[in-house]
């Protein structure tokens, strides 16, 4: 059998599941303001394992979210499952954070858009087909009245960005989808699975969460 542990710690969401044969058996997550995800993954991790029945020695990988998002909650889940991968010796699997948050989005139709929130107007953007092919890679970008302007098809936006976009954004084929929030443990489970399948691992010892280069921010003019 075939267990991966899922570790989503891009953003204020702590996520974690297990999943056999690419399905989700069990997952807990808790999305918090102050961001939790020191004190709560590893007690998430081991409440999953204990109410699944499994082992850890039965895991036969681990994934992680690798970003962009959060750069602390990024190394912490990266450093988890780094920990883990290392003690058990097994493979370490890497998951596009924003492609985990489009697969959330079950339409049949048009682009979905999934958006991080970074600062002010500024968001980390991709763009997925509707069956999640990779359209346009990841960017950091500021949105503003013109973006996704030439679009014609649907767009379906996801994210923790709908309450400052949907105000710029307002094309009749622009659809907020506001449940979907942030990216989950649960949604990792297909994805892990099939990068496990072709072995589309990444090297524990020197792998590194994306970052995204940092906006750059004016200093506060001085009073």
């Amino acid at each position: 059998m075939s267990f991966i542990l899922n570790i989503e710690t891009a953003t204020k969401n702590c996520s974690v599941s297990i999943a056999k044969e690419g399905k989700t058996i069990i997952f807990k997550e808790i999305a918090e303001e102050g961001y939790s995800h020191a004190e709560k993954l590893h007690v998430f991790i081991e409440e999953i394992i204990a109410e699944s029945g499994i082992s850890v020695h039965d895991l036969v990988a681990v994934a992680v979210s690798q970003g962009p998002g959060s750069y602390t909650g990024l190394r912490i889940g990266v450093s988890a499952a780094k920990g883990l991968c290392f003690a058990l010796n097994i493979p370490l699997i890497a998951v596009d954070t924003l492609q985990t948050l489009a697969s959330q989005a079950k339409v049949s139709d048009g682009k979905i858009i999934p958006m991080l929130d970074a600062r002010r107007m500024e968001v980390y953007s991709a763009i997925f087909s509707a069956d999640l092919k990779t359209e346009r890679s990841i960017l950091a970008e500021v949105i503003d009245e013109n973006s996704f302007i030439d679009f014609t098809e649907t767009l379906y936006f996801v994210g923790d960005c709908a309450e400052k976009c949907k105000t710029v954004l307002t094309k009749e084929n622009f659809v907020f989808l506001e449940d979907v929030k942030y990216p989950s443990a649960d949604a990792m489970s297909t994805i892990s699975y099939d990068k496990y399948q072709i072995s589309d691992t990444v090297d524990v010892a020197y792998f590194e969460p994306y970052y995204l280069k940092d906006f750059m921010i004016a200093p506060p003019k001085k009073q």
